[in-house]
């Protein structure tokens, strides 16, 4: 049995641990004693001459002389060493999420929905999900060869922000240049100065300069940073669990070995973490209008415009992540979340709109609506519903203080006597209605 390379005191159930601890810190492919221990079990039971010295070395010496013995065998463990059964073993222990991750990984992606509303039209957020499974942050070292980006102190799987502005950002170049026909928008020409002082010699800003920002090498003019802010993402990971992919590299002996190349050489299967095909992802910016009109104003009312051609343009062709060059990190926008949250966001307005008004303006709305649809539907009837809130709207307004509040009720009562098929009441009706009308101001 493995270990992970902690204190012992921490036990060796990580179940409860994140992804990102599980596949870091709590990595249990670390030979330990009683692995060796096995392992000279195993062999001495074997019937060979070096299982009978084994024994031999076992019985008269101990269980350190066997391992001593050991030693110099060439797939003998040795202390402290990646094991490579456990390494093929430990991946199913790394992909699943269980109830707290999910549980963050809703609740963050809740908390980045909140914080980003009050930006206002300073903000956009774009909904996207995943054709093709997603990996980043292979780059990073780690035991299983390739490693990946868990946020921390979370340890969850993301992608940086700094990763989305680069791929975005290379977007909108090409689509400054023309590359793929339309420019929609954007342009490489320089038409804004810098609006901080600068050494004299910097050059106009561009549009991709002013949004994304300038780094120029040494001597070629001033830093400029841009306006807009990219948020790290969190992704909806589809069905719990991440994925296992594998990599064949087939010139292992020509880039680490220093061989001629051919095509004879053995395929090194190398595994490495993804997220799967239909996860969903949310994409937030932020820009600093206050920043951008000053000095490019034209641009304040555009910018969202720009930024969503360039994030459609990703979509359909560059990916988000690593490997994108053999069709990982494929994203397509997600039409229903952006639905779903345009009629989340309809809802709240109406919400808040209904909470700023007074009791007796919600009475009045909550008749004109059932009015309204009643109506529509053909079903106003004297005895009906539309009756009897309309009486009870009369009996109340009646005793109302503010007389601009009985004028509104009034006139709405006025309206659903004229409408009403009830010939014998109308005059009645409209008679109710003139003794809040009698009140208008």
């Amino acid at each position: 049995m493995t270990t992970a390379a902690v204190p012992a005191y921490m036990g060796k159930d990580f179940r409860s641990a994140s992804p990102g601890l599980r596949f870091t810190y709590f990595l249990d492919i670390w030979t330990e004693r009683s692995d060796q221990e096995a392992e000279v079990r195993k062999e001495s039971g074997k019937k060979s001459r070096e299982a009978e010295e084994l024994n031999r070395v076992l019985s008269q010496n101990g269980m350190d002389a066997a391992i001593e013995h050991m030693r110099n065998r060439k797939n003998f463990p040795h202390l402290w060493e990646k094991n490579d059964f456990a390494s093929r073993k430990v991946w199913r222990k790394i992909v699943e999420l269980n109830e707290d991750d999910r549980g963050r990984l809703s609740a963050l992606r809740s908390r980045q929905m909140v914080m980003i509303a009050p930006f206002g039209q300073a903000s956009l957020s774009l909904h996207a999900v995943s054709t093709a499974p997603f990996a980043t942050g292979l780059g990073n070292e780690h035991p299983l060869e390739n490693g990946f980006a868990f946020l921390w102190p979370y340890g969850l799987p993301y992608l940086p922000g700094s990763g989305v502005k680069g791929i975005v950002r290379r977007a909108a170049q090409e689509l400054a240049e023309g590359l793929w026909g339309e420019t929609q928008g954007w342009s490489n020409e320089a038409q804004w100065d810098y609006p901080e002082k600068s050494t004299g010699t910097s050059p106009r800003l561009s549009m991709i300069d002013l949004l994304f920002g300038r780094e120029p090498a040494t001597g070629e003019g001033d830093h400029f940073r841009g306006c807009l802010t990219f948020w790290d993402v969190i992704p909806q990971v589809h069905g719990n669990k991440l994925r296992v992919e594998i990599m064949t590299p087939h010139q292992k002996h020509y880039y680490q070995e220093g061989e001629v190349p051919h095509d004879s050489g053995d395929p090194q299967i190398i595994k490495f973490l993804s997220i799967p095909p239909q996860s969903q992802f949310t994409f937030h910016v932020v820009c600093d209008t206050r920043r951008l009109e000053k000095v490019a104003p034209e641009l304040v009312d555009r910018w969202q415009d720009l930024i969503r051609a360039a994030f459609q343009h990703a979509f359909e062709w560059l990916g988000f992540g690593a490997k994108t060059a053999v069709g990982y990190g494929v994203l397509v926008q997600d039409d229903r979340a952006e639905n779903a949250i345009r009629e989340a966001q309809v809802r709240q307005a109406e919400q808040a709109r209904r909470a700023a008004m007074s009791e007796e303006e919600r009475k009045i709305e909550d008749l004109r609506e059932l009015y309204e649809k009643e109506k529509a539907a053909g079903r106003l009837q004297p005895q009906g519903p539309v009756a009897e809130q309309r009486l009870k709207l009369l009996q109340e307004a009646l005793q109302w203080e503010d007389p601009k509040l009985r004028c509104k009720a009034g006139q709405l009562l006025q309206e659903i006597a004229k409408d009403l098929p009830w010939p014998k009441k109308r005059k009645e009706a409209k008679a109710q209605a003139r003794q809040l009308l009698d009140h208008c101001p």
